[in-house]
């Protein structure tokens, strides 16, 4: 998959830099027109109420600052295209890593970190465990004080659960009450890195996506 990210990179610099500019040939074909408006406009002038010559200076700078606008602008778009470019070639060593995000992940037999995190006030929590239908398939208690747990995926007969997408959820309770329930963010593995609606999206292990802007931490699978 880095390939893919990669060979993608190398097409798009390529294509950037034999592509040249189209408002470049615009702004010549404008300038050359112009300067023929200019000279038509002082061969016809009125020679007893003669165009005054600041008047001139006046058109001249204003397409002057046209011109030089558009350049900008081709220098900015060109800048952000680069950009880009390097972000993604950047991402491509992100491939292989495990992302942690408020996602489903995949259990493929290894057990999966959750990040826990009740609430302050509480003094019971629960990790709760639904598959990619949204039943519950596992509840368990968690240690408070813990700030991850790692789900094995074993029943309690000690066999394991199907490998599929799982979400986890928190419950924390206090003096018997429910006070608050979230998704916990969990480890999954990264497979691809790609630009979708102007933004760098994570596609994890078992399908899951999320932008690489959510994602709290990564950590190498194999550390």
């Amino acid at each position: 998959m880095v390939t893919s990210v990669t060979s993608a990179t190398t097409a798009t610099t390529a294509q950037s830099s034999t592509t040249p500019p189209a408002s470049a040939s615009v702004i010549s074909s404008d300038f050359e027109t112009f300067l023929l408006m200019l000279t038509t406009q002082m061969q016809n002038q009125d020679p007893l109420n003669p165009i005054d010559s600041s008047d001139y200076a006046v058109q001249l700078a204003t397409f002057s600052s046209v011109e030089q606008q558009v350049r900008t602008n081709d220098l900015l778009t060109s800048l952000g295209a680069q950009m880009g470019v390097m972000g993604m070639a950047q991402l491509a060593g992100w491939v292989g890593m495990e992302a942690r995000a408020t996602v489903p992940a995949y259990f493929d037999g290894d057990p999966i970190t959750v990040s826990t995190d009740p609430a302050l006030t509480a003094d019971e929590a629960y990790l709760v465990v639904r598959d990619a239908s949204g039943n519950e398939v596992e509840r368990r208690s968690l240690s408070l004080s813990a700030e991850s747990y790692d789900w094995t995926g074993l029943k309690a007969d000690g066999t394991s659960y199907a490998h599929a997408n799982y979400t986890f959820e928190v419950e924390s309770y206090g003096y018997g009450d429910l006070i608050s329930t979230k998704q916990a963010e969990v480890y999954g593995k990264i497979v691809e890195a790609k630009g979708q609606n102007g933004a760098t999206v994570l596609v994890l292990e078992g399908g899951a996506q999320v932008n690489a802007s959510a994602v709290t931490a990564l950590r190498d699978p194999d550390a």
